[in-house]
Parts: C-alpha cells; sequence; structure tokens
C-alpha cells in the first residue's frame, strides 16, 4: 500500500511537467544507470560475473569513446569513436556499445556516452571530425534508445583532461549543430563537472548555455557537490550523477573501499551508500539519474597506481551484506530499472 501511495502521490503533485528536459522522469523519480564496462556490467554471454547477473537490469548502461583519433592509453590507438561500433579498452575493461544494442536483456536499456577530446578541441572546433561527429549521431538515431552524451565530461578535471574553455564551448555549439541539423532526437546532452572544486563562477564560465544543455552532471566519489545542485536548480536542469563509486578520503588520504573484505563491507556502506542515497533523496527535485560504477578498480591497469582508486573493489555483488541492502534500496519505488515502458514515461522535450 505505501509504495501504491507513492507512486499515486507522485502522478498528483507531477501530472503537470511542462518544463521537464529531455528524458528527465517526474520529480521523486530516478534512473538507474550502471558501468563502466563489459564486465562491470555483465548478463552477457562472455560477460557474466557483472551487476546485471545479480540484479535488476538496469534502466541505462555507460559506455565510453572519443573524438581523439591517434591518441594511445596503454597500448590502445584511438581511431575515433572507439568503443562505438568496435571493442575498445584504454586500461579500464572492455566497452563495446553495440553489444548492448544487440542483446535482448538490454532491449529497454538507455545509454549514457562519455566522449572525449581532450588536446583535439580546436581541431574539432574548426572542422575536422565533422565526420565522426555525424557518424557519432547516425549511430544513436539507429540505435532507437534513449541516449544521454556526456559532451568532454568532466571538463574541469584540470589534472587530467586540461581542456581549452573556449575551444571547448566552440566544441559543444559544433556538436549541438550537427545533432540538430541531423535531427538526432534521442538525445539529452549531458554536461557533467568533476564534482568538487569548481564554485558557480567556474561553472557559469565553462556553461555552454541553457538552450544547448539538457542535463547536468557531476561525478560522486567523495561527498556531494553542492555546488552543482545549485547551479542545476538555478538554470532549471536535472541532474545526472554520471559517475559514482565509493571512496573513502579523511585528510586527503585515501582508504581501502574493498567490498570484498568483510571487516569493511559494512563500514563502506554506512560511510558511502548511505550518504549517497540520502543524497538523492533529499535532492529529489533535481537529481534524476546516477551511474553507479560496479568494477574492481585494483585489478585495471589505468587505476592500479592512482591514489584515488587504487584499493577500491565496487562490485556490489562481491559482498553479501552490501548486495542485501542494496536490493533493499533498489526496491523503493523512486529507483526506475529497465522495463517496457519504461521511455513512454519520460519527458520527450
Amino acid at each position: 500500500m505505501k509504495i501504491k501511495a507513492y507512486i499515486l502521490s507522485l502522478i498528483i503533485t507531477c501530472s503537470i511537467h511542462m518544463n521537464a528536459q529531455k528524458f528527465e522522469p517526474k520529480d521523486g523519480l530516478c534512473l538507474v544507470f550502471i558501468g563502466q564496462d563489459l564486465e562491470a556490467v555483465g548478463g552477457l554471454k562472455q560477460y557474466n560475473k557483472g551487476y546485471t547477473d545479480y540484479f535488476k537490469t538496469p534502466a541505462g548502461i555507460t559506455v565510453y569513446t572519443n573524438l581523439s583519433p591517434g591518441d594511445e592509453s596503454y597500448g590502445y590507438y584511438n581511431k575515433g569513436l572507439d568503443g562505438i561500433k568496435t571493442m575498445a579498452n584504454w586500461g579500464a575493461g572492455d566497452t563495446h556499445a553495440d553489444v548492448y544494442l544487440q542483446d535482448s536483456i538490454f532491449k529497454n536499456t538507455a545509454i549514457a556516452i562519455g566522449l572525449s577530446f581532450v588536446n583535439h578541441e580546436k581541431n574539432i572546433a574548426k572542422g575536422q571530425h565533422d565526420h565522426l561527429i555525424e557518424e557519432l549521431a547516425e549511430w544513436i538515431i539507429a540505435a532507437k534508445r534513449p541516449i544521454f552524451l556526456r559532451i568532454g565530461y568532466e571538463f574541469d578535471g584540470w589534472d587530467w583532461n586540461h581542456y581549452n574553455r573556449k575551444q571547448y564551448l566552440k566544441v559543444w555549439k559544433r556538436i549541438y549543430y550537427i545533432f540538430k541539423t541531423m535531427q538526432v532526437d534521442n538525445v539529452a546532452l549531458v554536461w557533467q563537472s568533476k564534482g568538487t572544486g569548481s564554485d558557480q563562477k567556474v561553472l557559469e564560465q565553462w556553461y555552454p548555455g541553457d538552450d544547448l544543455v539538457d542535463w547536468c552532471g557531476y561525478s560522486y566519489f567523495g561527498q556531494p557537490d553542492q555546488e552543482m545542485l545549485t547551479f542545476a536548480r538555478k538554470h532549471n536542469k536535472p541532474v545526472f550523477i554520471a559517475e559514482a563509486t565509493p571512496v573513502r578520503e579523511m585528510d586527503h588520504l585515501y582508504f581501502n573501499s574493498d567490498l570484498k573484505n568483510e571487516k569493511l563491507d559494512k563500514v563502506i556502506w554506512t560511510e558511502w551508500f548511505e550518504p549517497f542515497f540520502q543524497t538523492i533523496k533529499e535532492n529529489s527535485d533535481v537529481i534524476k539519474a546516477f551511474s553507479y560504477i560496479n568494477c574492481d578498480w585494483a585489478l585495471q591497469p589505468m587505476w592500479i597506481n592512482n591514489p584515488t582508486f587504487q584499493k577500491v573493489d565496487s562490485r556490489i555483488q562481491v559482498s553479501r551484506f552490501v548486495s542485501e541492502k542494496w536490493k533493499e534500496e533498489m526496491e523503493h519505488p523512486r529507483y526506475l530499472h529497465a522495463y517496457d515502458e519504461l521511455w513512454e514515461k519520460l519527458s520527450k522535450h
């Protein structure tokens, strides 16, 4: 009865959703995404020990690609749009978006794409990579499902992305207008901060503009980013917590966040998961989606020497305690998972 009453209250209070952004659920509802590689997501013949093998099929999954042909990462050389039509691995697990389109278990699952173009923004702004943008647009149209495109995600990650602000904003506009010209109507453009350290002035300086952005986003590894929540409310945009994984920090030192450690899983749940879900609950007017990264960071070459993630195993299924608590939390009607009518419930604006 409580669940029915909750849903009824949402219908009554949110029946008029005039200012909703693209693919935005009603207030009080939150899309559940899982990422960020094939092994982490699971549910597939060759990748069958991931999240989807133990829990409900998520409303969305997270993948990555780039507009950075010629760049190299851990022995992998980019051709551009890697990880979309072809398998790619930059040292953080296999990624291949087409796999999800071809498997029936993910027929009702949206896709969030992290689009990187570090060091290439000037060339893209000049139109030298238009063919890649057009190819991506064609793929999105053919996907026939909601796509959340995180253009130049973590734009303010100065230590690892070092984007040029002027060129970054030009790239955003170029992608927007190419998509508009090609009539790509199943994509939401997500503008994502790294999550901490950027105040309102910095965010305003890097913001492409209300007409060019559908969602605001940020990464949640430590504490909630009140700056982005404040900014999103000011600009009437929903918020996508586009990357989230349990990181424990004290006095700038990072501690073990290994969920398979039975001496730590309860502590990690209390210290990270409970505040995370409380943040979603307390900000349900703006936080409308989150993507949990369900992987063993410590085993991936990209992170093995990274002080933030080298002691993190965020796979929920490796802890019986966390698995039970997660299932209990996910049963709340605020969380949206994959089902046949899901996309019809999201805003089309």
